[in-house]
């Protein structure tokens, strides 16, 4: 990694269960269908490798081709049994939910009669009620799936709407509980692809003589830039030259134009041999993009979307922050920053506890969704409840025109580019880096920080992108030592202050891509039970704060490094240039940028994040689909 290549409300009842993560591509127009749909499931198979599929339309007939496995499994199907030559075509690459990723589960599905054929992306809840009504009426189902019954209730339909497929998917889905992206194509109809989205992602793209179903615009941005944003409870109908948008009951609606604002080259490696590497050397761009254009020529901060007035933001007296996963850890950090700024209180909850716990929130409260795709079904849901319960809503999001940002009263956009890799990375980064700026807009709105302050963090959050840079140049030493620790079992990770999500953060990317045991740990409580874990030889990363911050936190975490030592383990210490209070109780020292204390997490997180890529390298793994993950995960 020497060199670094840089790239760039609408509310339903909430369902019980929610969809899942899968790729999702239909096309109509003048190409050569197939050949647009693997490409688009190639850029979506983040989505989901449990399974592929493709059909196509062509004369009077359906053809599909469907494998379990990766989407590589299919090419070799499609190589050794091709298909017929078709410009009308859908395809599926999946992340299992009902039945397991078997070849008869693959989608597409198709009806008994052969002519209706359904790709989804999501989880019928009362699939299992309406699988026993179209067995009682003799049709006999093939798969384990969930899907597979809507393939039979269209076909159903179709005689009673005189063939009309977008009628028959809007009386189909009214019978649906659940959530999801049904996409549809019948034989003898070369001309229509027909779709329908609740609580599930579904995006349209716009070109001439042909236009794209996609769950993400990734599928279609080599073809074109131009796409519509769908809302919730709608069905929609393409053609070569037209597209059609209703809501379930008929009434035709309008959907909201966007323009993607990177291009094709974005998700291809650009010469890394993994796209987690290549992501992982963007973050310097990433973090800068996200900052520019953020201060007024008044010298003001300014957010991307507002709809809440100053008056509004200044009775907020509480912030509750809801993520999952890699966002949670990055909202973790931000309390830290919006709390001394604002002097807020900020609640971190996890998303997929929230709206279970009768949380205490109300029209003072600022609930911030923080979510990359901005489909996370979970934080989606808990934003929902929050909303219901009367709270203002601000998301932080790296994907334009998605659903939470749509549901939101203020949105702050992270332009980090696409992430394909599974584990987030810049994504990480950057949500940090939108945090600190709501934080900033609120300590602005509210007279908490008078204007040179915010400018004196805004010139540091501006050097943040050379000091990355700086950390991105010492990755060869941390390859190294993941070679040295190959054998190890098992890794904990040690923090305090900023620190301690940093190491939650790397624990989370090493189970994630080296299926190892890891755990990370608020440094201070080692004392309380985790230091229990600690045997001869064990590797213990150690985020150490600045001695020039709060110097007891440092001097804690030196006595902490001591007691791990103490007890055999080997000890790897992440300190800022020019800390040589750590070199004895030190194994090995990886050198970061001295930074403010608040910025340290965007520095002290790139060692980690590039060891548990070579972590995963080192004992074979596939870095960029890890098993039992998905990208976007929309599922509750």
């Amino acid at each position: 990694m020497g060199a670094h290549r840089s790239g760039v409300s609408m509310a339903h009842a909430p369902p019980r269960t929610l969809a899942s993560m899968c790729g999702i591509v239909g096309y109509v127009g003048e190409k050569q269908a197939l050949e647009v749909v693997v490409e688009g499931l190639r850029r979506l198979e983040y989505r989901g490798y449990d399974s592929a599929g493709v059909a196509v339309v062509t004369g009077d007939h359906l053809e599909v081709r469907k494998k379990a496995g990766k989407l590589v499994n299919l090419e070799t199907l499609l190589g050794s049994d091709p298909l017929e030559a078709a410009t009308m075509g859908i395809g599926h690459t999946r992340w299992a939910t009902h039945g397991g990723p078997t070849d008869a589960n693959a989608h597409p599905h198709v009806s008994e009669d052969g002519r209706v054929a359904v790709i989804h992306n999501g989880i019928i809840e009362n699939f299992a009620e309406l699988r026993d009504e179209l067995a009682a009426s003799g049709v006999v189902l093939s798969s384990e799936t969930d899907t597979e019954v809507v393939a039979h209730l269209l076909a159903a339909e179709l005689p009673r709407c005189d063939g009309d497929l977008a009628e028959a998917m809007r009386r189909t889905c009214r019978r649906l509980d659940g959530a999801f992206t049904l996409v549809a194509v019948v034989a003898d109809d070369v001309d229509v692809v027909v779709a329908a989205r609740r609580n599930s992602p579904l995006v349209v793209g716009l070109g001439e003589g042909e236009n794209f179903l996609a769950s993400d615009v990734a599928a279609f941005v080599a073809h074109t830039r131009h796409a519509l944003e769908l809302g919730q409870d709608q069905v929609v109908q393409i053609s070569r030259d037209d597209v059609v948008i209703t809501d379930f009951d008929g009434n035709r609606v309008e959907a909201t134009p966007f323009t993607v604002t990177w291009d094709a080259a974005a998700v291809e490696k650009g010469g890394y041999d993994l796209f987690m590497l290549k992501e992982i050397a963007e973050q310097p761009k990433a973090v800068a993009d996200s900052l520019r254009g953020r201060v007024t020529r008044e010298g003001r901060l300014h957010l991307d979307e507002m709809r809440l007035t100053d008056a509004e933001l200044r009775e907020i007296d509480k912030i509750v922050v809801v993520a999952c996963g890699t966002a949670y850890h990055a909202g973790l950090v931000a309390k830290y920053a919006i709390e001394h700024w604002t002097r807020i209180p900020v609640d971190v909850e996890l998303a997929s506890e929230f709206r279970y716990r009768d949380p205490i929130v109300d029209s003072r409260t600022l609930t911030i969704a923080i979510s990359q795709s901005g489909e996370t079904m979970d934080t989606l849901m808990a934003l929902r409840h929050a909303r219901e319960q009367g709270s203002k809503a601000l998301a932080i999001c790296n994907t334009v025109g998605s659903t939470i940002p749509r549901e939101c009263d203020a949105v702050l956009y992270t332009y980090a580019g696409p992430e394909i890799a599974v584990a987030s990375t810049k994504a990480f980064l950057t949500q940090i880096i939108a945090a600190y700026l709501v934080g900033l807009y609120l300590a602005q709105v509210r007279g908490n920080m008078f204007g040179d302050e915010i400018r004196n963090v805004l010139t540091d959050l501006a050097d943040m992108p050379q000091a990355v840079d700086l950390v991105l140049d010492t990755s060869e030493g941390v390859q190294a030592l993941a070679r040295e620790l190959a054998d190890a079992t098992s890794v904990l990770f040690i923090g305090r202050h900023v620190g301690y999500p940093v190491a939650l953060e790397g624990a989370l990317k090493l189970k994630e891509l080296a299926y190892m045991h890891a755990e990370g740990f608020a440094a201070g409580e080692l004392k309380h039970g985790p230091i229990a874990l600690i045997e001869e030889g064990v590797p213990v990363i150690c985020i150490v704060p600045s001695p020039r911050g709060r110097a007891v936190l440092h001097d804690k975490i030196i006595s902490n490094i001591q007691e791990v030592r103490a007890r055999g383990a080997r000890t790897i210490v992440i300190a800022e240039e020019g800390d040589e209070s750590v070199t004895p109780y030190s194994d090995v020292i990886l050198r970061v940028p001295a930074v403010p204390t608040l910025m340290q997490p965007l520095v002290s997180v790139v060692p980690l994040q590039v060891f548990a890529c070579a972590m995963a390298t080192v004992k074979g793994h596939d870095v960029d689909q890890p098993r039992n993950l998905a990208k976007s995960v929309t599922v509750e």
